[in-house]
């Protein structure tokens, strides 16, 4: 792709200074050539504004000076996005349903759907415009796909499962598997049939070897525009609102409640049938295990408040050597001096 700059800052609504010329790609400030766009979001690369040799940065106010061209934004890291997308290549070749693929007679599909070689498609499954099933996807019987889904290589939606519109699911992400119940007999451990269901609104991304369980009896449900990392578990019945950021590694426990615009970091641990408010952050690595409050921030395991745990981990913790040696030389002088007291008896 070939864009004179002068059109790119027209489409973004945005000022540029310097010549105008041709803008063929994007990239870092340290391999961008003279044809390519660069950007400059976090301010510890800006030393990297000497030496590139992008021919035009992306940036904001304060470092347009220091460059002979630049594109000048408010909101660098939301219009590099933008500018991503126009130069961004779409993933496969092929149009319209591959004889290779199984599609039920019963099945509803969109004339403009693309169903890749070796994908299933099941009895009374819908797939909506402008979908793209690619190569080993599996749809079961009774699931629906909104317009404009995205079902990655080998990613799988089980049957009865229902999703928005846009939705997009990265290689290897499995959806309505069956809850994780059992119940304990003398004989063992039973399963419980998980016969609810799972419901993924518009605008869902769902990463790579994620897994979303269905319901136990009712439903599952991811919020709207709700984004969802690599090896991500939610277990089943639980309900995720809209805007939601979940980081790889994070597993949430059956039942519970996470509240819109809530942030899970990486390796997050929710326990089950816990209610999360809205607008909370937990902490890389944090462990949940009670209600949390809507505007929460909170880290560490279990979890506290935000500032309570930089306390006890940055100040409190790096003391323990010293306090154990502490500790144990007051030991010591306390035996002695209840030794010589009982000598003096």
């Amino acid at each position: 792709m070939n864009i004179r700059l002068s059109a790119l800052a027209e489409k973004l609504g945005l000022e540029y200074t310097g010549e105008d010329r041709d803008i063929t790609g994007v990239s870092t400030l340290d391999k961008a050539q003279a044809d390519e766009m660069s950007f400059l979001v976090n301010p510890k690369y800006a030393s990297q504004l000497e030496t590139t040799g992008a021919g035009c940065v992306l940036t904001s106010a304060p470092y347009v000076e220091k460059l002979d061209c630049a594109l000048v934004s408010s909101n660098v890291y939301m219009d590099l996005a933008k500018v991503v997308n126009l130069f961004a290549q779409p993933q496969g070749c092929l149009e319209g349903v591959s004889e290779l693929a199984y599609v039920h007679p019963d099945a509803d599909i969109a004339d403009d759907a693309v169903i890749y070689p070796f994908a299933f498609v099941g009895a009374d499954a819908v797939v909506g415009p402008g979908c793209v099933l690619f190569a080993g996807c599996y749809l079961g019987e009774r699931s629906r796909l909104g317009s404009k889904c995205i079902m990655y290589p080998n990613s799988v939606v089980m049957g009865g499962i229902t999703l928005g519109n846009n939705v997009i699911l990265q290689p290897g992400a499995v959806l309505g598997g069956d809850g994780f119940g059992y119940a304990q007999t003398p004989a063992g451990h039973m399963k419980i049939p998980q016969i609810g269901t799972l419901d993924v609104a518009d605008n869902v991304e769902i990463g790579a070897n994620s897994a979303i369980d269905r319901a136990a009896l009712d439903s599952t449900r991811i919020g709207a525009g709700t984004k969802i990392d690599n090896l991500v578990q939610i277990g089943h019945n639980v309900q995720i609102g809209e805007h939601c950021l979940i980081v790889g590694q994070v597993g949430i426990g059956g039942s519970t409640q996470v509240g819109n615009g809530v942030v899970l970091a990486g390796q997050v641990g929710v326990a089950d049938n816990v209610d999360i408010g809205d607008d909370v952050v937990i902490g890389a690595q944090g462990g949940v295990s009670g209600k949390v409050a809507s505007g929460s921030v909170l880290m560490g395991t279990p979890a506290m408040p935000a500032g309570t745990y930089r306390k006890a981990a940055g100040v409190c913790l790096p003391k323990l050597p010293d306090l154990f040696k502490r500790v144990r030389k007051l030991e010591k002088e306390l035996k002695a001096v209840k030794d010589a007291a009982g000598s003096d008896d």
